[in-house]
């Protein structure tokens, strides 16, 4: 995938709107400035469960957002399955910060979908963002890395719709080249972008250097009986 370059309009938003999802929650710095070391292990199941629920800490980011983000709309999402890694999760709705920055969950065994942009299925890219690890071990998106093109990706609305989605590709950014208008920028048809964070962890800072982003296009849409 070629890396998109900023528009300039979309530059200065990036300097205005700071950063996005980034610390991911496993190896916070403690008082001593050591991370702790999470133990990779097996992801069993799925993360439809109570998990670490404590905020994110800061450093929590995922590149940056555009100034102007392509209108919201359609019935929300309220659940995201992966089968190819184990994941189903309920999604919580994620806005802006004071900042501009965006929320992020604080479970960290559920996602949350980015509301100030498009609805799964409308057209445009939505944004489904989670933590890759807590305190305590591995976090929703933690086999997000695995996904390969090919894989499903399932989003249920509010509307009992259910939409089908299918991994394009899959790549990790440096923070400092977020391609932000490849992530966040207007699409003519209906895309999806799973964000989280990977590379190597910078303990001066507390928080992972880079993100991974997963790109997704609409394959199908089943929507419910009118019966």
């Amino acid at each position: 995938m070629v890396r998109h370059r900023p528009s300039p309009a979309v530059a200065l938003a990036v300097a205005a709107v700071a950063l996005l999802l980034g610390a991911c929650a496993g190896q916070h710095v403690s008082p001593s400035g050591v991370a702790p070391v999470v133990q990779p292990a097996p992801m069993a199941g799925t993360f439809d469960r109570p998990a670490d629920r404590r905020p994110a800490p800061p450093g929590f980011e995922v590149g940056g957002l555009p100034n102007q983000l392509a209108a919201p709309g359609g019935a929300p999402p309220v659940r995201l399955t992966v089968p190819a890694i184990g994941v189903e999760t309920p999604l919580v709705r994620l806005g802006l910060e004071p900042d501009r920055t965006m929320q992020v969950p604080e479970d960290f065994g559920r996602a949350g979908w980015f509301a100030e942009g498009p609805a799964p299925g409308q057209p445009g890219p939505a944004v489904i963002a989670g933590h890759v690890d807590s305190r305590t071990g591995p976090a929703v998106f933690y086999r997000l890395r695995d996904l390969r093109p090919g894989d499903h990706i399932d989003v249920t609305r509010a509307d009992r719709t259910r939409l089908r989605f299918v991994v394009d590709t899959t790549h990790s950014f440096p923070k400092t080249r977020f391609p932000t208008d490849a992530v966040f920028g207007p699409t003519p048809a209906a895309e999806l972008r799973l964000v989280t964070c990977t590379g190597t962890f910078d303990r001066t800072r507390g928080s992972y250097r880079d993100n991974l982003v997963v790109f997704a296009r609409l394959e199908s849409t089943e929507r419910p009986n009118q019966g």
